[in-house]
């Protein structure tokens, strides 16, 4: 091959590379003090995504943040966490289930759960010392998600 051909093919590669890019979608999610389903919650609280879409954390009321939860990410996934009052934009590149949690108001529950790919949600481990009413509130995310 000359350096021709090799030139055209690293613009094709270039080109797929960022079409393949423009297809991932971004989503948005509000954090919120009340909402749809009482309080201290993320709406929407569950979000089904392709691998590469983004979801926006958007800072809707004050006080909160979006952090990934430990034991709760799939292999390979990269744990982030937010800052209080400050929007965040995270890309999920790997297959699997994903908590989410509001650090400052995990004891109450507000958790969010995120689909990615077509991992089942049977697949969803909670982790034994989360907090009572976040291990409720995912049962009952997981739960209207199977429906």
């Amino acid at each position: 091959m000359n350096l021709s051909t090799l030139a055209r093919l690293g613009a094709v590669f270039l080109s797929l590379s960022a079409a393949g890019a423009a297809f991932a979608e971004t989503y948005e999610v509000k954090m919120l003090n009340r909402g749809a389903l009482g309080p201290m919650v993320y709406e929407p609280e569950f979000v089904k995504l392709k691998p590469g879409d983004k979801l926006k954390f958007l800072a809707s009321s004050s006080g909160h943040d979006a952090v990934s939860i430990e034991g709760m990410l799939p292999v390979g996934a990269m744990p982030f966490k937010g800052k209080i009052n400050e929007e965040i934009e995270v890309t999920f590149t790997e297959a699997g289930i994903y908590g989410i949690k509001c650090l400052p108001h995990y004891a109450m529950g507000m958790v969010m759960l995120v689909q990615v790919g077509n991992a089942p949600l049977s697949a969803l481990a909670i982790p034994a010392a989360a907090p009572e009413r976040a291990q409720k509130r995912f049962q009952e995310i997981a739960a209207r998600a199977a429906r």
